[in-house]
């Protein structure tokens, strides 16, 4: 079930960055008003939304490729080749703030729900990774 904070989003992360430089005198900040954060609008009606539990982060020196896809046996080695439904290209910029918008979901989702596992080992009974062997 999403939260209702759990839209954040990288523009409205990089939205809010002033773009103006700020005074340097104190006169100048005194008479300064802060910045107002800026709403982005967002159209995603056409956007297609795809599950993935596979996710794999090449790249060059200018950008990132980060594919997505679905691992159809997600304990042990897959048998099959894993589909790559996804493919996101972005720079290292945008990167920086989804980087940043993650790990703020993350830690806003653990502090509700607890530290989330990340080692499959751990976190799935013995009984049940015997049975994918």
């Amino acid at each position: 079930m999403a939260d209702d904070n759990s839209n954040d989003s990288v523009e409205a992360e990089s939205a809010t960055a002033t773009a103006t430089a700020e005074p340097t005198s104190p006169a100048a900040k005194a008479q300064t008003p802060p910045q107002q954060p800026v709403q982005v609008q967002v159209e995603d009606k056409e956007a297609l939304a795809t599950y993935a539990n596979f996710c794999r982060v090449t790249g060059s020196p200018e950008e990132l490729i980060i594919d997505f896809g679905l691992n159809p046996q997600p304990i042990g080695v897959p048998k099959e080749p894993i589909q790559v439904k996804q493919r996101i290209i972005v720079n290292f910029f945008t990167a920086k703030r989804l980087l940043a918008a993650l790990q703020m979901s993350v830690a806003r989702h653990e502090s509700v729900f607890g530290v989330l596992e990340t080692d499959i080992n751990k976190r799935v009974r013995p009984g049940l990774q015997q049975q994918q062997k």
